[in-house]
């Protein structure tokens, strides 16, 4: 993963005979922070030129900051400081920000860390609050959650997503408001017509189309070919359609995308599962690569979702619906049509140990007469963090709980739709509680738990965050 950059500056009393008292202090605890978040590997911290002592020093430090692209700003302090630093510092600043008082009861760093925030709280500035030993690892990994949590808020921000075709099979769920997305959120949406895919899917060269189908071959585990739905030219087709996706997303400069798919392309074309496997993975037939988010049935807020997911861990996402819930084993099974990333069937980078063993199916004719290949496997056991965003009345919130993805006997892949992906989970938490909290059928899953992570992104941009479990 790449380094979480995080601002630091420190606030002091800005009294000259208390400010040049307490400037060693501050200096002391300011670098015992630093030092227990750098030996950590996963954050740069860039410290101000100046502990602050004037409202003046507080807007040019905070903005200079920014400038140098930090993911989030803390606010530290190790004694008292006067208030309006810190909201001038924040009113400033572009990056969430932190407020961290070091363990010190000699000096009243705490109560000067309450007092700037009942400020911030005051002119409604969002911010999140930490109190404790700089090297105290609890206090470090909440830095460490916010700091990650502050780098998908930020990098969000300017992003473009595209929505490659319209509202899919009727689901509300799927569509989104331009205007509040930029409000919330500061990502745009371009609207480009699925026929893109069509038009250029025709533009690619014959020989980069047959050396991935030879990949194809090669590395995936088994192809059940059928003569129908899944022939050689079904495949290039797939093929082609993925490549030509690519071409629109660099010619538009978006940033990640929801594809319509069903029913114009599943129905007449070929369905699009394979662009939107293995867009999601970080590898395709040309190598390594960063994954690119990618969701199916044109679903905006699934999109939005697995991006935030995305940014925050730099893993490969999953796309999926709730299918069932198994009482007799205690496994929710979680399936789509052939859209989940095969990176979750090994859980590995490596393309060769994921796709040995994933299986290409024919799509489920009577559903997709077009054709084409579902990407079937079934998910690797491990931890994993489900998320999805949803809206009520129009206002957004947040669903989060963590889960383990378990292994099964391959019998099991045949009791849904066994030529799709399936994954099969454990939670704490009852069907009769999911299926009344679930504000979409669709769901979206990234390795390990980032639960505290999701929580803190949820405040950052004011929405309401349900954990559940």
């Amino acid at each position: 993963m790449t380094l979480v950059t995080l601002g630091l500056l420190t606030f002091s009393d800005p009294r000259p005979t208390a400010y040049q008292e307490m400037l060693p202090v501050n200096l002391e605890f300011q670098s015992r922070l630093v030092k227990a978040l750098e030996q950590t590997g996963q954050v740069q911290v860039l410290v101000g030129e100046k502990v602050i002592q004037t409202p003046q020093e507080a807007k040019v430090e905070v903005e200079r900051l920014d400038r140098m692209g930090v993911d989030g700003v803390i606010f530290h302090f190790a004694g008292w400081s006067f208030p309006h630093l810190a909201t001038v510092a924040a009113r400033n600043s572009q990056s969430p920000v932190l407020l961290v008082a070091s363990f010190n009861p000699r000096y009243p760093g705490l109560i000067g860390m309450i007092a700037s925030g009942a400020s911030l709280d005051q002119v409604g500035i969002r911010h999140g609050r930490i109190w404790g030993d700089p090297e105290d690892p609890e206090i470090v990994a909440g830095i460490l959650r916010f700091g990650r949590a502050a780098r998908a808020v930020r990098r969000l921000r300017g992003q473009t997503c595209g929505l490659l075709g319209g509202r899919s099979m009727g689901m509300y769920v799927g569509t989104a408001d331009t205007a509040q997305w930029q409000s919330l959120f500061g990502v745009d949406l371009e609207h480009v017509d699925q026929f893109e895919i069509v038009r250029r899917s025709q533009e690619i060269p014959e020989d980069q189309v047959q050396k991935a189908l030879d990949w194809f071959k090669e590395k995936v585990g088994h192809i059940h070919w059928d003569g129908k739905s899944l022939t050689e030219e079904k495949l290039k087709l797939q093929i082609r359609s993925y490549y030509a996706t690519k071409d629109v997303m660099k010619e538009k400069g978006l940033d990640f995308v929801a594809v319509k798919c069903q029913p114009e392309l599943s129905d007449a074309f070929v369905t699009q599962c394979l662009s939107q496997a293995f867009l999601n993975d970080p590898y395709d037939m040309d190598g390594p690569k960063e994954p690119t988010v990618c969701a199916c049935e044109a679903d905006l807020d699934g999109a939005l979702t697995m991006q935030i997911l995305k940014l925050m861990t730099e893993q490969p996402v999953l796309f999926y619906d709730l299918r069932h819930y198994d009482a007799k084993d205690d496994v929710y099974v979680f399936s789509n049509c052939g859209s989940m990333a095969t990176f979750y069937a090994a859980r590995s980078c490596n393309p060769e140990e994921n796709l040995k063993r994933v299986s290409l199916y024919p799509q489920t004719p009577f559903y997709y007469p077009g054709g084409g290949a579902a990407v079937q496997y079934m998910a690797a056991p491990g931890e994993a963090t489900f998320a999805r965003l949803a809206r009520k009345s129009g206002k957004y919130w947040m669903v989060i709980f963590a889960g383990e993805f378990v292994e099964q006997p391959v019998e099991k892949l045949k009791e849904a739709s066994p030529e799709w992906p399936q994954a099969f989970v454990r939670l704490r938490v009852s069907p009769q509680t999911l299926i009344e909290t679930l504000g979409s059928n669709h769901l979206h899953t990234v390795a390990g738990n980032h639960v505290d992570c999701l929580v803190e992104f949820c405040s950052m941009v004011g929405i309401e965050a349900r954990v559940l479990g």
